[in-house]
């Protein structure tokens, strides 16, 4: 879908106004307003979604689309953990912390660190040389794309990273400023703890809870979330243009369910102090000023697929 006007500025009327500056103070002020309330029943419901599917996939471990549903719901703790990070999933940010860092021990992440990385991918997004995201391949072949949806490197990078970040090598990173290295460090090694104690849990007891409850669920679940999150970025403009370099994607409800309305990306870039349960309001409001507004996650994946070699650098 094409706006009306892609300029880094939008005119209306005779009047020149920035793309964050579309919303009016007020309007803005009340999409803004975080909820405790609307934080608890999200999560309680996504919880309970991971915690069903997964108790009916070990009862019945031939219903492979329970493992599906069940790993992509822990997959998606990544979509809690962004949220949070934020600090707009719940009103009060002690909460948003803690919620943060346990959704990033369920999916893999670290919410320490991804706080501050992610702050430098929205202070700079889609430039090159400053945004970090960019850093990351971008599939340009059809072998690559496929090993980006397998997970494969995401599953390396975290590896590499997470331990190296342990071991105190973090100056490469630098979007983590010195004052929140020793945070940043422990934080990971606590992390990097947890999972030990469940593999020892899971070694002493001589059962393979750690593999059937976190390692293969996630590792089913990790190839729709990339093909999720390829779509918010790949193919679009690389510049500090708001409405043009990320991507709203239409899909199912329960799909913007588990993802905390992040497919609402450019919204979310536009206006990132908007709370998740205030986004599909965002988008009624601004859909018409974004460049690529996709009717659906497998029309974008045929688009990337279909221009591989345009995406090569």
């Amino acid at each position: 879908m094409t706006a009306n006007l892609l300029s880094s500025s939008e005119a209306i009327g005779s009047e020149v106004i920035k793309p964050d500056r579309i919303l009016a103070a007020d309007e803005l002020s009340r999409l803004n307003t975080r909820s405790d309330l609307q934080g608890y029943l999200r999560l309680g419901r996504h919880l309970a979604v991971m915690a069903v599917s997964g108790y009916l996939w070990v009862m019945n471990p031939l219903a492979i689309p329970l493992l599906i549903v069940y790993g992509f719901s822990l997959a998606a703790m990544f979509a809690v953990m962004h949220e949070c990070c934020h600090r707009t999933a719940f009103a009060n940010n002690q909460v948003n912390d803690i919620v943060a860092w346990w959704a990033g021990v369920l999916s893999f992440y670290n919410s320490t660190f991804y706080r501050r990385y992610h702050k430098w991918h929205h202070r700079y997004t889609r430039i090159p040389g400053k945004d970090p995201e960019l850093t990351d391949r971008t599939p340009d072949s059809l072998l690559s794309y496929g090993l980006e949806l397998s997970g494969l490197p995401w599953w390396w990078g975290k590896i590499r990273g997470h331990s190296r970040i342990a071991m105190g090598i973090i100056d490469e990173c630098e979007y983590i400023p010195a004052t929140a290295r020793a945070e940043v460090i422990q934080s990971t090694r606590l992390q990097l703890l947890v999972y030990a104690i469940a593999i020892g849990i899971s070694v002493a007891y001589a059962q393979p809870w750690f593999l059937i409850y976190w390692l293969l669920p996630l590792a089913i679940g990790q190839p729709i979330l990339r093909f999720i999150l390829l779509a918010e970025h790949t193919g679009c403009t690389l510049d500090d243009n708001s409405l043009t370099n990320t991507r709203t994607t239409l899909t199912l409800a329960p799909l913007r369910f588990l993802m905390w309305n992040m497919p609402f990306h450019a919204e979310h870039h536009l206006y990132a102090s908007i709370p998740f349960h205030a986004l599909p309001a965002a988008h009624d409001r601004l859909k018409s000023h974004f460049a690529k507004v996709d009717p659906g996650y497998v029309s974008v994946n045929l688009g990337i697929v279909s221009n591989l070699e345009s995406l090569r650098s």
